[in-house]
């Protein structure tokens, strides 16, 4: 579901002192989530995999998800949410403004962005890395072999800096061609503007998807850079930004102890002890965190695991059909390692 939002809400920072009685204060961003009845995402202005209109022009993907996941956690319906499509330029300004309640789009964290912006990185709930993508007919095998060459990016974001900072380490030039919007710079990519186009590997391979041709592109297989992405919120707000967070890990959790959106009704009455926490049959987790005590249960029935949520998005089961590899849950050797919901 897609809704544009055009009205700021600004949003205070302060965080209220929990109440005596133990109960966690909602926190001004849950409490004005709560009074307006949906949550506010901003998302990307639309990339495969992660958030994007499908054929019929409903948003997909796993900062949709998250958002859908978001909104099952505060109100126990993934249907109450609205998303707003952000450039690169625009994202945090929406957030620190209050126009958005959160960034579930594709955001990488930085010591820079969480001490200056007035915002905090939530977690990661994609591990990704920087690569390069050019079309066949180039001849490019390796990286050091685009001394000279012209390369699509987008201003404002990590991606353009560390294709800066990795020319300079090697000693090599190259022209940068910076366009705004995703969409015109893979048109801008694809109709030969530029020798090469820069971006998370996993956006590479979205791009490649909808080109005329894929086949005839390469993703080169060596990194410039790391690339964690996740969600981010407004500091000053710890009750929201655990909402977030443990919303998140909830799906983590929930994939780990093999809870999914299809078993989580059998597995209420199920006699292990973090189930029961994670489902609310022992009370008190949502208490803590403003909500209802079956908030994970309604993430998990509506929205999935992380690994449901995976597969459509990137899976297997989808166009992009990227293995987990590092997005793999720890004990498949991947990095996905939820902190315990107790």
């Amino acid at each position: 579901m897609l809704i544009f939002q055009t009205a700021f809400r600004p949003i205070a920072g302060a965080l209220a002192l929990a109440a005596i009685t133990g109960l966690a204060h909602a926190g001004p961003t849950l409490d004005t989530v709560k009074k307006r009845g949906y949550v506010q995402c901003g998302v990307s202005t639309g990339i495969q995999g992660f958030s994007a209109p499908d054929s019929k022009g409903n948003w997909q993907g796993l900062d949709v998800d998250l958002c859908r996941a978001i909104a099952a956690a505060v109100f126990n319906d993934a249907s109450k949410f609205r998303l707003t499509p952000l450039t690169t330029q625009a994202r945090f300004t929406a957030l620190q403004s209050g126009e958005v309640d959160v960034l579930t789009r594709n955001v990488t964290p930085t010591m820079a962005r969480d001490t200056t912006l007035g915002l905090l990185s939530v977690a990661v709930n994609y591990y990704d890395s920087q690569g390069v993508m050019v079309s066949s007919k180039l001849g490019v095998k390796k990286l050091k072999e685009l001394d000279g060459a012209t390369i699509c990016v987008q201003p404002g974001t990590v991606t353009e800096l560390d294709l800066a900072d990795w020319f300079r380490a090697n000693g090599l030039r190259f022209k940068p061609v910076v366009i705004d919007k995703y969409d015109e710079i893979v048109r801008a990519f694809s109709s030969g503007r530029c020798d090469a186009f820069t971006s998370d590997k996993s956006q590479l391979a979205a791009s490649r998807t909808t080109l005329e041709h894929p086949d005839s592109y390469v993703i080169l297989d060596e990194n410039i850079a790391k690339s964690p992405l996740g969600p981010m919120v407004r500091q000053g707000d710890e009750s929201w930004l655990n909402v977030v967070r443990w919303t998140f890990y909830a799906m983590l959790e929930a994939e780990e102890f093999g809870l999914t959106s299809a078993n989580v009704d059998s597995q209420l009455n199920s006699g292990n002890p973090n189930v029961q926490r994670i489902l609310g049959v022992t009370p008190g987790m949502g208490r803590n965190l403003g909500v209802d005590d079956k908030w994970a249960y309604s993430v998990i029935k509506q929205v999935g695991n992380y690994g449901e949520s995976y597969e459509r998005s990137l899976g297997m089961a989808s166009a992009m059909k990227l293995p987990r590899a590092l997005n793999a849950q720890w004990r498949d050797g991947g990095l996905m390692y939820g902190w315990p919901v107790r």
